[in-house]
């Protein structure tokens, strides 16, 4: 089994990311996609639940540093941070986690897409046809909040199921596992429960 393991392992950072320290940066990351999951509920609940009018609705951030809403490299920076954090922590997934790890990649893979369509927008000063002002394409009939907020859903919740699953492996994800994320108690008692 440690022959098998030792063949697959990456060498530097990204190995190390998706080893020793998996657990580490895969909860780092967590805290980045959870401070900006906060920013847009609070932006919902001003709209939603306070009665702001959108453009006054910025979130928590936004409220002192106005800019930051507006911001295309701001909103385009984040997309591709988020996209860089899950390419990099994947291969720390096995099994079943690694396939909803990576369905979460892909549709960021498509946010991030809508992202940079905005930001070309501002920097190379064309609108889509029929658009009032930058635009993604699903931005067209769905208004920014809510497809913000829906994009937000869709890549976190494959991102949560992928990491339940990650901290839960079966026998044989277990024993596929090449990161620290399941403690050694743990890794001992499932596999000692499946060999006897």
């Amino acid at each position: 089994m440690s022959v098998a393991k030792e063949s697959t392992a990456r060498p530097g950072l990204i190995g190390a990311i998706n080893t020793a320290h998996h657990r580490t940066v895969l909860w780092l990351y967590m805290a980045v996609v959870l401070a900006h999951w906060a920013e847009h509920l609070v932006q919902a609940y001003q709209i939603w639940a306070l009665g702001w009018a959108r453009p006054q609705a910025r979130g928590v951030l936004g409220m002192p540093y106005p800019w930051l809403v507006s911001s295309e490299w701001l909103h385009y920076g984040y997309a591709i941070v988020m996209l860089i954090g899950l390419f990099l922590l994947r291969p720390g997934f096995v099994g079943r986690a690694k396939t909803w790890w990576t369905v979460a990649l892909a549709i960021q893979f498509w946010h991030h897409i809508e992202h940079l369509l905005l930001l070309l927008q501002v920097q190379m000063g064309f609108l889509l046809p029929g658009a009032a002002g930058p635009s993604s394409l699903v931005q067209l009939v769905v208004p920014r909040v809510e497809l913000h907020l829906f994009y937000n859903s869709v890549v976190f919740i494959p991102m949560l199921v992928a990491m339940y699953l990650h901290l839960r492996p079966n026998d044989h994800e277990l024993q596929q596992m090449q990161c620290t994320c399941v403690p050694r108690g743990q890794r001992r008692l499932t596999l000692a429960s499946s060999v006897g």
